[in-house]
């Protein structure tokens, strides 16, 4: 089992940036896949990014990418969401989760596919 903290929220200009961090427990977190979800107020929590076992593979949401990266550092058992050129429809709670499925070079994108999520960080970007 693995528990998930996210930190780096936080309110941001449009067109500024932030970093988030999930931080996992557990001496097998290289063996999850990790990912990035969102939820607006009054919408479905969405896919935002994913990233393999061992961080070679990664994949995006169409809405963020080439604005946002996601890396991963096993020894800190942390994984990281980069958001560049954020926007106000950005503006949600982040969600990180882990998935016992994968491998090292796949990535698992499906909500339903995650076993274990965290609290989530609010992030709101105002115009």
């Amino acid at each position: 089992q693995v528990q998930l903290v996210e930190s780096g929220g936080g309110l941001v200009t449009a067109g500024g940036s932030l970093r988030l961090s999930c931080a996992g427990s557990g001496r097998t977190f290289s063996n999850y896949a990790m990912g990035w979800f969102r939820q607006a107020p009054g919408k479905e929590r969405n896919f935002v990014a994913a990233i393999s076992w061992g961080g070679g593979s990664t994949a995006y949401a169409d809405s963020v990418k080439g604005r946002f990266t996601i890396s991963r550092d096993n020894a800190k058992n942390t994984v990281y969401l980069q958001m560049n050129s954020l926007k106000q429809e950005d503006t949600a709670v982040y969600y990180c989760a882990a998935s016992r499925q994968g491998s090292i070079r796949v990535v698992i994108t499906t909500l339903h596919d995650y076993n274990y999520w965290g609290q989530g960080t609010q992030v709101t970007v105002s115009s």
